[in-house]
Formats: C-alpha cells, sequence, structure tokens
C-alpha cells in the first residue's frame, strides 16, 4: 500500500506554494496539482489577463522540474516544437536539436493562436510521450505534462483546438476574474516585486513519480466505477451534444476521482470526487450541437445537467474494506 497521507502532503505542498502567486483560485490550483498527478496534461482557458501563465509557471515553478515555454503564434513551425536534424559538417552526421517539447513541464502559451497542423505536433508527446523526427523517436523526460492557455475562440487570431488534441487534455481549468477583495490582495502582493520571483520549489521530480503511483492505489468501489462509466455514456446520448466523450474520458474521470481523494485526505473514491471533476473533466471532450449552440447552451451546463440525472451510488460506494 502506498503512502496514502505522505502523498497527501506533497500535493498540499504544491497546492499551498502556488496561491502564494494564484490568489482566491483554489479550486483552479487543484485542477492543475490534479492533472500532475495522474499524469495527464491541463488546458488553461479564459479571457486575457485572469493569469492563467502564472498559473502554469507557478506549478512548474514549485515541482522543480526541468521548464520550457512555447509561445505559439500564427508562423510557428512544428519543428519549432518538436526539434529538427541539422547536418553537422564536422562529424559528417544529422544531429537532433530537441525542441521546447522534450522538457519535464511544458508550457504552451496562447496555444490555440497556432494553426491546427503546428498545434498537432504535440499530440504524440501529450499521449505516447515520444517524438518521432525524420523517421526517429526521440522519448520526453518524466515527469511530463503540457499545460496549454488558450483565449476563448471567439477572440481574434485563434484557430480552434482539433477535438484530437482537446481529448488529450486530462481537464480544462478555468480561473475566471477575482472578487473584489482579491484583486486588492493582488495589487498589494505586488508592490514591490512578482511573487512569482522568489517562489521556491516544494517538491521535486523523484516525489512527483512518488505521487502519481500512490494514487493509482485509491480505492474505488465497482459502484463508482459504474457511476464514471455511467456519466460518460449519458453525454453520447444526450440530445444536445453531437459527439460524445471517448473511453478516454471515463478513464481520466476515474484516476481525478483517486488524485482528489488523496487530496482530501482519503485512500478510498467517493461519489461527490466523481461529481465534482465531471464538469472539468469532460466539458471540453464534447461537441455541442448546432441546435443547442443556437440557443446559446454551453458545454459545461449540458455536462452539469447530465450530472444530476445519473443517479448516484449509496453507502456502499464510499465502503473500504479492510485490506
Amino acid at each position: 500500500m502506498q503512502d496514502h497521507e505522505g502523498a497527501r502532503q506533497i500535493a498540499q505542498a504544491i497546492i499551498d506554494n502556488v496561491e502564494k502567486v494564484i490568489i482566491g483560485k483554489t479550486r483552479s490550483v487543484e485542477l492543475g496539482v490534479i492533472a500532475l498527478m495522474c499524469e495527464g496534461h491541463a488546458l488553461i482557458e479564459d479571457v486575457p489577463g485572469v493569469g492563467k501563465t502564472m498559473l502554469a509557471r507557478s506549478i512548474a515553478r514549485s515541482v522543480g522540474c526541468e521548464f520550457k515555454r512555447i509561445q505559439f503564434t500564427p508562423d510557428l513551425l512544428p519543428t519549432d516544437v518538436t526539434g529538427v536534424s541539422i547536418y553537422n559538417q564536422a562529424s559528417g552526421d544529422f544531429e537532433f536539436r530537441a525542441g521546447p517539447i522534450i522538457s519535464q513541464i511544458v508550457l504552451a502559451d496562447e496555444v490555440n493562436r497556432a494553426t491546427p497542423k503546428t498545434q498537432s505536433a504535440m499530440l504524440e508527446a501529450m499521449e505516447e510521450k515520444q517524438v518521432t523526427v525524420e523517421g526517429i523517436t526521440h522519448a520526453v523526460p518524466t515527469p511530463f505534462m503540457v499545460m496549454a492557455t488558450q483565449n476563448p475562440v471567439e477572440y481574434e487570431g485563434t484557430f480552434p483546438l482539433p477535438e484530437a488534441q482537446l481529448d488529450r487534455f486530462l481537464l480544462l481549468v478555468s480561473l475566471g476574474y477575482p472578487t473584489t477583495e482579491e484583486e486588492l490582495a493582488i495589487i498589494d502582493g505586488q508592490l514591490l516585486a512578482h511573487p512569482i520571483d522568489s517562489l521556491e520549489p516544494v517538491a521535486n521530480a523523484q516525489q512527483i513519480h512518488e505521487l502519481q503511483e500512490a494514487i493509482r492505489s485509491v480505492y474505488v468501489d465497482e459502484l463508482i466505477k459504474q457511476y464514471v462509466v455511467s456519466i460518460v455514456e449519458s453525454t453520447r446520448v444526450h440530445p444536445d451534444i453531437a459527439l460524445g466523450a471517448s473511453p478516454r474520458g471515463s478513464l481520466a474521470l476515474f484516476r481525478g476521482a483517486q488524485a482528489l481523494a488523496v487530496i482530501r485526505g482519503r485512500d478510498f473514491a467517493l461519489p461527490d470526487d466523481v461529481k465534482e471533476l465531471a464538469v472539468p473533466v469532460l466539458s471540453h471532450r464534447i461537441i455541442v450541437s448546432a441546435a443547442a449552440r443556437m440557443r446559446g447552451v454551453a458545454a459545461a451546463e449540458i455536462v452539469g445537467a447530465t450530472i444530476d440525472q445519473v443517479p448516484v451510488p449509496g453507502a456502499q460506494a464510499g465502503y473500504r474494506p479492510s485490506s
């Protein structure tokens, strides 16, 4: 049995550290850490200026891993992401120059400002943890996580992410505007310097590996597994959804529930863990029908309504048998 209490302490230390920079957004910070715990990737979508890039940078700095940033622009090429082979006249051979995607924590900033061809350059790395350049495969280091930020698609100069790439993000994070008190605290915190400048790591790569291993042994009752699948299946038959969530969505919701249980100090998952993560895990994986879009219905609203219609498992689902 893995040390779930030790894992909780590591996860909470990262959350607390990031909150020195990201004020008043505990849920958003938790979602970013959950993606890291699940060996997944996070898509941070919101209007400009609310701290999307800063959230990704704060998590990267808190875990003490190698960090690379890719600023996506319309003229960015796929090889600018993956790397390129360059001929070395001295040796007479081609040498591979690794692109920024070959790192532990990768910030894909404003990812939807690049063309779909360049966006798709990240697909292999995100799913298979490797990149193939000119027929040669190069592994990415571990732990590996992509944190991508994007502005809403209705903003100027954006390209919608392909469905295949959206499905590779474990969850969608939205920050939202701060409250009046939080915005005043942000101003006060940056009077002399930005708090991220003094942010120190509170974990290392080995501890992140241990954290990722620990969540895999969190107990999930069969009824909760059925609950996860029922929620995902309901998105495939909903009249307002043109394309429902994939089996990858079921696995993401299952793993996310395990990670949230650890953060909450438990070694077993509850139906509430699934309900809390259903919207951020599934809303970006579905395609809303044209008729629903005309009515102004958002994906998150549909997923939220779907959760209310799926029967919740009873008390037995939270039972943890003695080992």
